[in-house]
């Protein structure tokens, strides 16, 4: 188990200049596309209906980054994401862990210290991604100069953020992370078990996970004001299908202190699902121990893939209900293009791959399909 521990807030900092005209996310909005319909004036009583996506681990090991290189320099990720761009494009708000850093130089690095070019941020703008967690035990690769850029290139594309924090303003600002979906109000919350032993640089904030300053995080936020509460932790043990004694412990206690959606990353496998529920069989609450790799370079069974999860939210009178689904995502080779099974069923895929690929979608099914908790979709 990892000892919980977490920085001490840093007095406020004079703001750097990609601060300046900062956008309040809880204003946040998107041109996008909804798969659930928007009424133009609710009534008293009337069900208001939000669709949130989530993703894991988006890595980047530098066969990615070739891959992803052109002639002239730059970089291309289009085809990472082409066939899962049209699930993001539906969702009201799409979140995903970005466990990597950004670098405006060249100098980019994988393993084990994380270093990837900025267009990597700029094709997650393009597919709709609204907002990432940062909170994970890369976040800290290229220290205090690598949080100021990606959090200056996420502000230029209007993705939020939030887990690590460039100064105690930012923190201020941005934890928990407030938006507001067709009248449903989020706020979110992020932390990690560690940094891998890399000290978290003077005058950043990163989250570590400390469960008195949890609970304090969760009895602070207004529910006057807020829907609904998402916790999103890095945490679990590497490679290990189910969930340890600790997660539980965790989701135990967000659930308690009123969090709906709990999601988990950092195992880079898949884990299982967990529900609450009402009386009357309602899903009110949900927890995903751990989401699996969005995309890496892990080519070994249970790691060659992961899930995104739909979660349609409807509140009523004031309660939250929950829809859940999952899609399974496979990586294929040498492109490292997200799959989903609607794609990779039919599309040919190089010698060797789609046996892989069964095994995954097998493994994968067999492990969830048990809990009936969450459809396929």
């Amino acid at each position: 188990m990892h000892p919980f521990s977490r920085n001490l807030l840093i007095p406020a900092l004079t703001f750097i200049a990609s601060v300046t005209g900062y956008v309040a996310w809880h204003a946040l909005t998107r041109e996008k596309s909804s798969a659930l319909p928007e009424d133009t004036a609710l009534q008293i009583g009337e069900p208001q209906r939000a669709r949130l996506v989530f993703a894991g681990d988006l890595m980047q090991h530098m066969p990615q980054v070739r891959a992803a290189r052109r002639p002239d320099g730059t970089f291309d990720y289009s085809e990472t994401f082409r066939y899962v761009k049209p699930i993001f494009e539906e969702a009201d708000f799409a979140m995903l862990n970005f466990e990597t850093t950004l670098t405006p130089t060249s100098r980019y690095t994988g393993y084990p210290m994380f270093r990837s070019p900025a267009q990597l941020a700029d094709a997650l703008h393009d597919i709709g991604m609204d907002a990432v967690v940062m909170a994970n035990n890369h976040i800290c690769d290229n220290g205090r100069a690598g949080i100021g850029y990606m959090t200056a290139r996420f502000d230029s594309l209007r993705i939020a953020h939030t887990g690590a924090f460039i100064d105690s303003t930012r923190y201020r600002m941005n934890h928990p992370l407030r938006f507001e979906v067709k009248g449903i109000r989020f706020a979110l919350l992020n932390y990690t078990y560690d940094t891998n032993g890399v000290p978290i640089p003077e005058g950043t904030i990163v989250n570590l996970i400390d469960t008195t300053v949890i609970q304090n995080d969760l009895k602070g936020i207004d529910r006057s004001e807020t829907d609904c509460i998402i916790v999103f932790f890095h945490w679990g043990d590497e490679y290990v299908r189910k969930p340890n004694n600790t997660q539980r412990m965790l989701a135990e206690l967000c659930h308690r202190y009123g969090t709906e959606i709990v999601m988990g990353s950092h195992p880079h496998v898949i884990q299982p699902f967990e529900a609450g529920y009402d009386t009357d069989s309602t899903i009110r609450s949900v927890t995903v121990y751990s989401l699996g790799n969005f995309v890496s370079n892990q080519r070994d069974r249970y790691k060659d893939g992961g899930l995104i999860v739909t979660l349609d939210i409807e509140k009523r009178n004031g309660q939250i209900s929950i829809c859940p689904y999952y899609t399974p995502v496979w990586v294929s080779m040498p492109n490292y293009r997200i799959l989903p099974p609607s794609v990779a069923d039919t599309l040919p895929l190089p010698s060797g791959q789609r046996e892989n690929y069964l095994q995954f979608i097998q493994d994968t099914r067999t492990l969830l399909d048990n809990d009936r908790i969450f459809r396929e979709k």
